[in-house]
Order: C-alpha cells, then structure tokens, then sequence
C-alpha cells in the first residue's frame, strides 16, 4: 500500500512538473537574453561564476527546504539558524580556543540540533510547522545577537577560505561542494524510498501513515537537515566574507522558499524536484544581479522577483488543477 501512495505521488510528480520546469527553462533563458542586452557586463565569465559564487548559500538551504515543502511543511527559521552558526563558530574558536576544525564541525552539529528542536516540536507536540519555525526565527537570531554582543570574529587563519574564496579547476569551490549536494539530493528524492515517502507524506499524510511510513521520524529527519545544511552555508558563508557577524542570513529564508516555489515545489504539498529548485536558485540570482547592473534599484529588484513567484504559483495551482481534472 506505500508503494501505492507514493506511485500516486510520482505520476503527479511527472505529469505537471517536467512542464513547470520546462516553462521555468525557457523563462530563465529569456531572462539571461533580455538582461545580457541590457548590460554588457551581465554575460561575462567572470560575472557569471561570481555569481554562482554567491547563490551558493541559499543553494545549499533550498535543497532540504525542497524535502520540507514537498510534506507540506515549511521552515522559516533557516536564516537564523545560519546566523547563530555563524556567530558560533567564530566564538567556539577564537572566545573557547577550540582548534578551528573543531569549532566548525560544532557548529555544524549546533545546526542540526537547532533544526532537530523544529521537527520535534512539530511532530511531538503538534505545533504547525509555520507557527514553530516562525518562533525559533526569532529565538535562533536572538541567541545569535545576545552570544555575539553585536562584535564581530575576524582573523581567520589563511586555509579557511579556502571553501568561500577559493577555485578549483577555474571554479569557486563552493559550486562544487552544492552541485554535489543537489546530485546526492535530486538521487535521494527520485530513486530512493525515503524520497517516495515524502510525496506521499504530502500528498495524504493520514494515508501515508497508515500504509506504515515512519512519517514522524523522516519530518524530524529533514528538519534536522534543514539545520545542518543552514549550518554549512554559515560556514561557506564565513569562509567568503572573511568575518563572523550575528546578521548574517537576516531574511534569507525567503530567498530559499521563493527558489523552492519558483522551482516547482507545491506549497500543498506533493510535487517537487531539486532539478526545479535549481532553476528557481539560478533564476532569482541572475535577476537580482541582472536588474542591479541594468540600473534597477532593490526595490524594483524585489518586485519583479515577487511578481514572477505570484506567476509561478498560480501555473503550478493551474497545474495542479488539471492533474486533478485528468483523474
């Protein structure tokens, strides 16, 4: 009976997604031409592997926010778990004298707990994704400023930036470590059987729990990957600007959400893939950088994006639809 659910999760996955990101395909190809004339400077080598550079972080937090979104949850609390991350791994090495390899790898494992508190909360307690991680955004990024004491950590050893400043075949490094994590992620969701409880989990939960899917444990599973993968970006994040500040990630959540949705994944629930999240993570950087060298000012730049995630959501509601129409 799970394969049947999850069966029923892959056919509405494969009849309107592959069109979504078909459509998403041609719009990102549209905007790359469009943008490119604008502005000489849009379409140069240099240009286009900074700004690889800089999507990276929302790259790496959009992947299990894809996962978190297909049950139909949602996590608002990603931009200060990145922040607190941050902030403790400059104070873990430089206030406590822990060896920097290991002030990483705690705040790597402060990330996963932060995240871990979200699913247990959610699913022991039963409090609404929205409303819990609505409320660790604000205790997450209050820890993150009361440690920290609004001074900042500089003076990292020089092999630290290595991951945020570094190449690696005439490639930022940190391009590699997230096109490795989408690889492993777009496996996990397509092929394996964790991926398929998830759409089934957001398709029908009641029915996925009945057909015997540990749907408590793989929420708290994906939720503590959302924090760990938040704390990764803080590291990458750090390594790249060369200082610890406990602002970083302030309202980067809804940069990764609005990848996520533009991509494709429903916010109902049920449909989604991370070759959509991709698109949706390259689109709005190429955009946020595209408008800026056009002259566009943030606000203009705000607009736009939110008017094509409106557009988005009302061709994946219109998808949506006629799937249910054809059955």
């Amino acid at each position: 009976m799970a394969s049947a659910v999850a069966a029923t999760g892959n056919q509405d996955r494969y009849a309107g997604l592959k069109r979504h990101e078909v459509i998403l395909l041609f719009v990102l190809i549209a905007a790359v031409a469009i943008l490119a004339f604008r502005s000489e400077q849009f379409l140069t080598t240099g240009n286009l592997l900074n700004q690889g550079r800089l999507l990276v972080e929302v790259g790496l937090m959009a992947l299990p926010m894809t996962f978190i979104i297909i049950t139909g949850g949602i996590d608002l609390s990603v931009g200060s778990i990145m922040g607190l991350c941050a902030i403790l791994l400059g104070v873990f090495w430089q206030k406590l004298g822990l060896p920097l390899g290991a002030a990483i790898a705690l705040a790597l494992v402060v990330g996963a707990l932060a995240g871990f508190v979200n699913g247990w909360f959610i699913t022991r307690v039963g409090v609404p994704p929205l409303i819990m991680t609505l409320a660790t955004l604000a205790l997450y990024r209050g820890l993150a400023e009361g440690i920290s004491q609004a001074r900042s950590v500089r003076g990292y050893p020089d092999w630290f930036f290595g991951l945020g400043q570094g190449e690696l075949w005439g490639v930022p490094t940190q391009l590699w470590l997230l096109l490795f994590f989408f690889v492993i992620s777009a496996i996990v969701l397509t092929y394996t059987t964790f991926g398929r409880s998830l759409y089934a989990i957001g398709n029908n939960e009641v029915a996925a729990r009945f057909s015997g899917i540990p749907v408590d444990r793989i929420k708290i599973a994906i939720y503590t990957m959302s924090g760990l993968m938040a704390g990764l970006a803080a590291w990458v994040f750090v390594s790249r600007v060369s200082t610890t500040r406990s602002d970083m990630g302030t309202g980067l959540e809804l940069d990764v959400i609005t990848a996520v949705v533009l991509g494709g994944t429903s916010i109902f629930g049920g449909t989604g893939t991370i070759l959509g999240t991709a698109l949706g993570v390259v689109l709005i950087q190429l955009l946020k950088n595209g408008l800026a060298l056009s002259g566009v000012k943030g606000d203009g730049t705000i607009v736009v994006i939110g008017v094509i995630l409106i557009l988005s959501i009302l061709l994946s509601d219109l998808l949506r639809r006629q799937r249910g129409a054809e059955h």
